[in-house]
């Protein structure tokens, strides 16, 4: 079986009200005509590279593509985890958690989108809970980063309820202009004081040395 191959299509993550792991074929397909069908208003732009900036099957297309280079451009020590999210059966996002040299700097950073109509209902909160329990609990990792830029009042908030603190500012261009991007950052004493979202993992133990953690 290809999961016997590819060890990451078995991991599913579990909140209460979601499920977390790589689609199948159909639900790419899915996936791409969520973020074709909007993700933020026209006049904001969330992403550091604005990838919204085309035309819907652009947009669809460029879902696909990535997810594939992703997977097909893994490497234990430089790897991006794209997960799709999952709320009663419907996909309604993407869930990113990524890192460089895990085993050495114990450092995983997350982003993610949804579909605009699936904003505003805690979802974001419960995906980001999940990849952290990945994280912290799975992984061994120490430190968690995220970012986003001041405009960006949900991202924000969903850091501050699950723990993160202040971690300094980047300056970007986007769209020809400069954009503040806020970090932040969790650590893994005040993950474990915050959890209060309960998270559960299948499927990690033969993914692990994918990872870079352990030996295959």
């Amino acid at each position: 079986m290809l999961v016997d191959h590819f060890p990451l299509l078995g991991l599913r993550l579990r909140t209460p009200r979601l499920e977390l792991r790589l689609p199948s074929s159909a639900e790419l397909a899915t996936l791409a005509e969520v973020a074709a069908g909007g993700i933020h208003a026209p006049d904001v732009m969330p992403f550091l590279v604005p990838w919204t900036d085309r035309p819907p099957a652009e947009i669809a297309r460029g879902v696909v593509q990535h997810h594939w280079l992703r997977l097909g451009n893994w490497s234990p020590q430089d790897w991006s985890l794209n997960l799709t999210v999952f709320h009663a059966g419907e996909v309604v996002g993407q869930q990113t958690i990524s890192a460089h040299d895990l085993a050495v700097i114990r450092e995983v950073h997350t982003g993610s989108w949804l579909g605009r109509r699936h904003q505003g209902q805690g979802i974001g909160t419960e995906m980001r809970a999940a990849v952290l329990r990945l994280a912290f609990a799975g992984l061994d990792a120490d430190e968690a980063v995220s970012g986003a830029f001041e405009d960006n009042p949900a991202s924000h908030a969903v850091s501050r309820k699950l723990g993160y603190r202040p971690d300094g500012v980047n300056r970007h261009v986007v769209r020809d202009a400069m954009v503040i991007e806020h970090r932040m950052r969790l650590t893994r004493s005040a993950w474990e004081r915050q959890r209060t979202i309960s998270v559960t993992i299948d499927g990690l133990a033969p993914c692990l040395p994918m990872f870079g953690i352990g030996t295959a």
